[in-house]
């Protein structure tokens, strides 16, 4: 780990849409504005994909079943989602980054990390810098940023919920440490609900606690993730603001509260998560050529399904069609399901078509 003290102090920032797709839909219909919505499917099976910030006073939230979602807020209106306006919304945001710094890592089509430890406005404090880019954003695209401004990532991303929405917050690097040992490791950012579990069960439910842990311990029972955690429970994190960023693989997965038997169900399921990772790719100019789906069963048996293309997918309905075709064939299931992932893998830097891509033949 770098000495703070001969390093320059970094500054990041985590700049995050306040219900991204939500509010753009509101925008763009005035008679939406003011009233509760979810973006999502409304059919019987359907899930919700996001809610503006009047669903949320009900207790609505992203990955919940429609009929959930619908008994909770009975005035609930659903909305389509339209995949291209968020990016084409989500590409002005990125210009505007650009005028501050060339460090920028979109994280999805919403959120993105900035470093302006040097910027090109050659502006010495960064929440100044954080309040001008949600101005302009507010200015250019008529929708809200909340932002998070710390001396690293995870303090960065932990900050911007702080005052959402339509705020900002900033975590020094006099407070993080206080910071991160009060904060429940369930609201830890890269700690899912099965770590957050798993961590309950060995004694770890706060930072203080996570701090309280050997490196050796934590690398014993979270393996490679063992080192980050030893690190930010100190409230330090090397990561760098990488833009350009290629992964090898982007994914994401849910755990459901009631196992799921039917094939209908599962797909909405899966909607959310097929939305999430190709934003992912979207945001960052990512193509995908392999497309693997994971099922977790009632007995935690795990199987995979995978299909690789000779070219990466042109479209989020090319990977639709995939998902689906990927999971007929798990129907009926031998257990109960608990668990679905989807994941890209062959990523490449897409390089703009000079003819318009053919559909993919998925069959």
């Amino acid at each position: 780990m770098n000495d703070m003290s001969s390093t320059p102090i970094r500054k990041i920032v985590h700049i995050d849409m306040d219900a991204y797709y939500a509010s753009v839909e509101q925008r763009d219909n005035p008679e939406l504005r003011g009233k509760p919505i979810a973006v999502g499917g409304s059919a019987a099976r359907g899930v919700v994909a996001a809610a503006s910030y009047e669903a949320r006073a009900f207790g609505v939230h992203s990955a919940m079943p429609s009929v959930t979602a619908k008994r909770k807020c009975p005035e609930l209106i659903f909305v389509p989602p339209r995949f291209d306006v968020y990016k084409a919304v989500s590409q002005q945001i990125r210009e505007i980054f650009a005028e501050y710094t060339p460090l920028i890592e979109p994280l999805s089509l919403d959120e993105a990390y900035l470093d302006v430890t040097e910027n090109l406005k050659g502006m010495e404090i960064a929440t100044e810098i954080a309040s001008e880019i949600r101005a302009k954003i507010k200015e250019i695209t008529g929708l809200n940023a909340s932002a998070g401004i710390s001396y690293n990532k995870f303090l960065a991303k932990m900050a911007s919920d702080l005052n959402k929405p339509n705020g900002q917050a900033v975590i020094t690097p006099k407070n993080g440490p206080a910071f991160v040992e009060a904060l429940p490791v369930k609201k830890f950012h890269g700690v899912g609900p099965a770590t957050a579990e798993k961590m309950h069960r060995l004694g770890i439910d706060t930072g203080a606690d996570l701090k309280d842990k050997t490196l050796e311990f934590l690398v014993e029972h979270f393996a490679k993730s063992g080192p980050y955690f030893y690190g930010i429970a100190r409230g330090i994190d090397e990561r760098q603001v990488k833009p350009n960023r290629v992964r090898k693989s982007v994914g994401a997965e849910d755990t459901f509260s009631q196992d799921l038997h039917a094939y209908e169900p599962a797909r909405e399921w899966l909607q959310p998560l097929i939305e999430k990772v190709w934003g992912y790719c979207e945001a960052n100019g990512i193509g995908a050529k392999t497309v693997t789906l994971k099922v977790k069963y009632a007995d935690f048996h795990q199987i995979t399904r995978s299909k690789t293309f000779a070219a990466a997918l042109p479209a989020i309905s090319d990977l639709e069609d995939i998902v689906g075709l990927l999971l007929a064939p798990v129907f009926p299931p031998r257990k109960g399901i608990r668990l679905l992932g989807v994941t890209l893998s062959s990523l490449e830097r897409r390089v703009p078509a000079a003819e318009p891509q053919l559909r993919l033949a998925l069959y």
